[in-house]
């Protein structure tokens, strides 16, 4: 089974799958690399360093990571300085980059399911309650959708 196509979209040799905003956004994200780094930033992990350490990639590709990721308007450079120190910068999620944690905790959850036999390393939960977090599709009802519920139709 799968999603819907809907009217002129049936045809899915009639338009162009490249304009569609899941192709623009792997413009930006695209790679393991930068998935990780936008973990780590949801995670809280701001420095340069902490982040090639956790990551585990050189220097010059965290730089080229969070250079893109920057441009792109996820991350935003925000100055710091320790005592006597150079002036130096950390990386901070904005608001766009922060409306990317559904996809990040969704793609955990995925590979939670299917990759590590169903048991997690971490867990998310709603940090007031420890209710298990989870990514899903939904309308404006309460219910959860199936892939089969859902449509795709041209935005006019």
């Amino acid at each position: 089974m799968s999603i819907v196509m809907e009217g002129s979209l049936a045809d899915l040799g009639s338009w162009r799958p490249d304009q569609c905003s899941l192709a623009k956004a792997l413009e930006v994200i695209g790679t393991r690399s930068t998935l990780l780094i936008l973990r780590e930033a949801c995670y809280g992990t701001t420095r340069f360093s902490a982040f090639v350490e956790r990551i585990g990639i050189t220097d010059r590709a965290v730089a080229e990571h969070l250079r893109r990721l920057t441009k792109a308007g996820l991350l935003t450079k925000r100055p710091y300085r320790e005592g006597d120190s150079r002036t130096r910068y950390e990386y901070v999620l904005t608001d766009m980059g922060r409306d990317l944690l559904p996809v990040v905790i969704g793609l955990m959850q995925w590979g939670d399911k299917h990759l590590q036999d169903g048991h997690p390393l971490l867990l998310h939960v709603e940090h007031s309650t420890g209710t298990p977090v989870r990514v899903e599709l939904r309308g404006d009802g309460p219910a959860k959708l199936d892939l089969e519920q859902v449509g795709v139709r041209r935005n006019t």
